[in-house]
């Protein structure tokens, strides 16, 4: 199949080399909103560049991975889903809850296949988590906790734009508490703090985040998170059941130092970005759109999927900020 991508940043040319290795795929066409970028990495992978995103819709591919900077994310799903073409685009849907509301009913209503970007769902320990609750082997689930920890912060200029703590790193373990669970969040209450550098507090922003959540089976889950890990970038997800209990991430290389005496787990080394943790996640994502495409499986992750997960982030944002507990049947749904 032709597949054509939009944004060639450095997520974007990681996805591009992917597919580019993958054998359902024959063809990739890369545009990217800086002409010589977009060029230099197509040239460097033996793709074809295209000067926009007007032509590579023109083109006609078979599908469209959309790795461009947030703000654009809601229209280009749109002119996809017009053109008829099956999609995959990095979280998030759009940069608001109110443009993702309108950008799933627009998905739902036209039939076409967008897959949302939220690569936890595709790394073995948290599938394999997933399989022991589905499966009973760990009885009733009481708790779970869930952290990500970034190795360093992103670049100053990068917040005003990435919608805050919770909707941009915290995210992914909302989803991945519904992935894992198979439940739905019914209500928030989270808190977060200033630790570090100036530029979170200029734009209205956290460094440090928690928050708890109750499920609709009674379930409470705890959801951590930090910019400021220098130990490395850190992923993890406890489950505990009546009948037994697994860790997600807990390996080799976990950021984190044991204080026991005799103690030397983990070895290391710890992984320095996300791109190295995930990175057969990654793959394995991109494999699975490809059978999406093919018609060989279904989505495993819908718009209607990062619209759940944004939701949660929203109702974390007004909690932090009100001091109150946030009902997810007060924040608006599709």
């Amino acid at each position: 199949m032709r597949i054509g991508l939009a944004g060639a940043g450095r997520i974007g040319a990681f996805h591009a080399a992917t597919l580019q290795h993958l054998p359902a795929v024959e063809q990739v066409l890369i545009t990217d909103a800086v002409a010589d970028h977009g060029a230099r990495v197509a040239a460097g992978l033996g793709a074809e560049y295209v000067d926009s995103f007007e032509a590579l819709l023109a083109a006609a591919p078979d599908a469209l991975v959309i790795t461009t900077p947030t703000a654009t994310h809601a229209d280009l799903i749109i002119a996809a889903v017009d053109a008829g073409i099956p999609t995959f685009c990095e979280k998030p849907v759009a940069a608001s809850l109110e443009r993702t509301v309108e950008v799933v009913r627009h998905v739902e209503a036209g039939g076409v296949t967008v897959q949302i970007g939220f690569q936890r769902r595709f790394d073995v320990g948290f599938r394999a988590a997933a399989a022991a609750v589905a499966s009973g082997e760990l009885g009733f689930v009481h708790h779970l906790h869930a952290l990500t920890g970034d190795a360093a912060p992103p670049p100053a200029a990068y917040i005003p734009m990435s919608g805050g703590f919770f909707r941009d790193c915290n995210v992914h373990d909302f989803d991945a508490v519904r992935f894992v669970t198979g439940h739905e969040v019914i209500s928030v209450h989270a808190v977060g703090a200033n630790r570090g550098e100036q530029f979170f507090r200029d734009a209205d922003d956290i460094d440090s985040a928690a928050a708890i959540l109750t499920l609709d089976d009674g379930t409470l889950a705890t959801v951590i998170g930090t910019r400021y890990n220098a130990a490395g970038y850190d992923v993890r997800m406890e489950v505990l059941g009546s009948a037994g209990s697994v860790a997600v991430g807990l390996d080799q290389h976990t950021a984190l130092r044991s204080a026991e005496p005799g103690t030397d787990f983990p070895v290391g080394p710890s992984h320095p970005t996300f791109m190295e943790r995930f990175l057969p996640a990654y793959v394995s994502e991109l494999t699975a759109f490809t059978r999406v495409v093919a018609g060989l499986e279904a989505n495993p992750c819908t718009a209607r999927d990062g619209l759940q997960a944004f939701r949660i982030a929203e109702a974390a944002d007004r909690s932090r900020r009100s001091g109150r507990t946030v009902l997810l049947s007060d924040v608006p749904d599709a």
